[in-house]
């Protein structure tokens, strides 16, 4: 007898084959899938998301030994950095290969590529045989969706077919690291540190000084939720929740791993809650999008949360949480 997982997967395959769009699991946030070079199935992806055509997608494929045919070239450092970190959360930006159509790469010469570390993602590419390109699975410049759940409230029936994997394991979305010139660059911080590919490497990597889009997740606003997020010391974060709660404002304040001080300080009342991400960078991480979510679902006017040190995995919370705090 053919199991509910098998048949889910193959609707799933059947429409990118067809077109159409599949949500999907991966160990960062939920993708949006469309076949990647299908030049009208990417369009969807961006009118669904009402992202800008100039933002970048991308693209998952099953295994490193993909890298040939969606990659004009491969230098070694992609070939290192594949080697140790897929399937993982590190998308790797290449020159791309004339197979893929510039409507997937926001009109650039490159392309961003990487293996998923989800089982059920992995075998979606692996049975449809082809590349899917795939943003995370929300409207455009929104809080990134860690569950099944978050999709069907922010997408609906413009998907065509969930896969529901349950909760991600990592919580943000991946490092990308641009591979086209002569020195690594990192575009995004995530699930893998600059301290992680710096060691790989054994070179030091470089920062994007440029406001180009390049990559996903590169404007100053993103991941924001309805309310207003303000970033504070955490050491400050008891005494403005309660002014502003003072002022009538509700008040959701998160506490990370280093906010110690806040946690005994703080006072919960009926204006001001809290949602605690957790002891460690990997725990905050991992609810950082669910939390920002709550935010909304419990009515908050604002959100507080202290910027982590920009080291490790702190990096990626570090971005996330001042691009929620960008101007909208």
């Amino acid at each position: 007898m053919t199991s509910t997982y098998d048949l889910d997967l193959d609707r799933a395959v059947a429409a990118l084959r067809e077109g159409r769009l599949v949500a999907f699991p991966t160990e960062t946030v939920y993708g949006l899938g469309a076949d990647a070079e299908n030049e009208a199935a990417v369009a969807r992806i961006f009118a669904v998301k009402e992202r800008p055509r100039n933002h970048p997608l991308i693209v998952h494929v099953a295994s490193a030994q993909e890298l040939p045919r969606w990659a004009a070239e491969v230098p070694a450092a992609a070939e290192q950095l594949a080697a140790a970190c897929w399937p993982g959360p590190l998308t790797l930006l290449l020159r791309k290969a004339a197979r893929v159509p510039t409507a997937t790469t926001g009109g650039l010469q490159s392309v961003g590529l990487r293996v998923p570390a989800h089982p059920m993602a992995l075998e979606l590419l692996r049975r449809f045989g082809g590349g899917v390109a795939a943003p995370s699975a929300n409207r455009f410049g929104r809080v990134s969706p860690t569950s099944a759940a978050h999709v069907r409230a922010d997408l609906g029936d413009d998907v065509d077919v969930l896969l529901d994997g349950g909760s991600c394991d990592v919580g943000v979305e991946s490092t990308i690291v641009d591979l086209t010139g002569t020195v690594p660059v990192l575009l995004r911080p995530g699930g893998v540190t600059v301290e992680q590919i710096e060691a790989l490497l054994g070179v030091s990597v470089g920062r994007c000084a440029s406001a180009e889009v390049r990559a996903p997740g590169m404007l100053a606003s993103h991941y924001a939720p309805r309310a207003r997020v303000e970033l504070v010391p955490a050491a400050a974060l008891a005494e403005r929740a309660a002014e502003l709660s003072r002022r009538g404002q509700r008040v959701a304040v998160m506490l990370a791993p280093g906010d110690a001080a806040a946690r005994q300080e703080l006072r919960a009342d009926g204006g001001v809650f809290v949602l605690d991400l957790g002891g460690s960078d990997a725990d905050a991480a991992q609810r950082l999008y669910a939390a920002l979510r709550q935010a909304d679902v419990d009515s908050a006017d604002v959100v507080l949360a202290s910027v982590p040190e920009s080291r490790g995995l702190g990096a990626a919370l570090a971005d996330r949480l001042m691009k929620a705090a960008g101007p909208r």
